[in-house]
């Protein structure tokens, strides 16, 4: 009986993984619904944790630059001069996957303080970018207010579509994957620079420059075992994912291409990303690139 199970899994996962949720303009299929089931099977006991476990990057409170925000599907710091999020952090296990179609209502965020600009979907188009989330559509699939939260302009950045459609999307389905191998993940995702290369070529800037292109955009990926006291449970020998990509047409489509340290990314950004991990196990972690698996 297990090895039929272990045998429905597989099928089911390698169907899934042929969906890329990145894509802004494709809505998740029978794909969607089959990795909330493998999670389901293989990991009855996951909840949803703390958005922020893993820390605050950048000491986000109530500046224009660095605006904390938390969300129930994710935390970010929002910057309302760029018009982007300095960074988003989410958890994500199986009790956040369900089968919610995507629901594609990009939207500008209400909640912002009025003082703010708030982007509206339009100020994207004919860029030649991506409304690229940071959180994606297809980690928050158990309920529609979930997935809808993800579309939510305070949530995107002007992303190539290369990057976005291939290179991202494919590390957001590993993501999905090591979930559905019964870990749970605590992602952070930012940006930083100016000026990117979309469909349309090199832009700084959209909305009259209101949204700034970024140069770069980055991901720092925990892996833990699905467990309680998550981030004691961070140690020396925890696999930690750090990736760092230009955001230009012309890259990979292998995200395990542009694996770096935890160190270089903080270095570049001014960020502690892992804030509330121990030192002493940050000094050990951050400072490994990663060779695991990339899919």
């Amino acid at each position: 009986m297990l090895k039929h199970i272990k045998q429905f899994m597989y099928l089911s996962l390698v169907g899934w993984m042929l969906v890329s949720c990145s894509q802004e303009n494709v809505a998740p299929g029978d794909g969607t619904q089959k990795i909330g089931k493998i999670s389901e099977t293989a990991n009855a006991t996951a909840t949803q944790d703390g958005n922020r476990a893993m820390g605050n990057p950048s000491s986000a409170g109530t500046s224009y630059s660095n605006y904390l925000i938390d969300k129930a599907q994710y935390s970010m710091s929002y910057n309302s001069y760029r018009g982007t999020p300095n960074w988003v952090s989410w958890h994500l296990s199986s009790a956040w996957l369900g089968s919610t179609p995507r629901q594609d209502d990009f939207r500008a965020d209400n909640s912002l303080p009025s003082n703010f600009y708030r982007v509206t979907p339009s100020d994207y188009t004919g860029s030649g970018f991506d409304r690229g989330h940071n959180c994606p559509s297809a980690d928050r699939t158990l309920t529609v207010t979930d997935n809808s939260a993800t579309f939510l302009m305070s949530n995107m950045i002007p992303q190539a579509p290369t990057n976005n459609q291939q290179t991202w999307a494919n590390l957001e389905n590993y993501c999905r994957k090591l979930v559905s191998e019964g870990n749970e993940l605590y992602v952070i995702m930012g940006s930083y620079g100016t000026g990117g290369t979309g469909s349309a070529g090199y832009k700084t800037t959209l909305a009259g420059g209101k949204v700034t292109v970024p140069n770069r955009i980055w991901k720092v990926i925990v892996v833990l075992p699905v467990g309680t006291s998550d981030v004691s449970r961070v140690t020396s020998s925890t696999r930690v994912i750090a990736v760092d990509t230009p955001n230009s047409t012309s890259i990979s489509t292998s995200w395990g291409t542009y694996r770096t340290t935890v160190d270089a990314i903080e270095s570049k950004t001014g960020y502690n990303i892992l804030s509330n991990v121990s030192s002493t196990v940050q000094s050990v972690i951050e400072s490994k690139v990663d060779s695991g698996p990339t899919s």
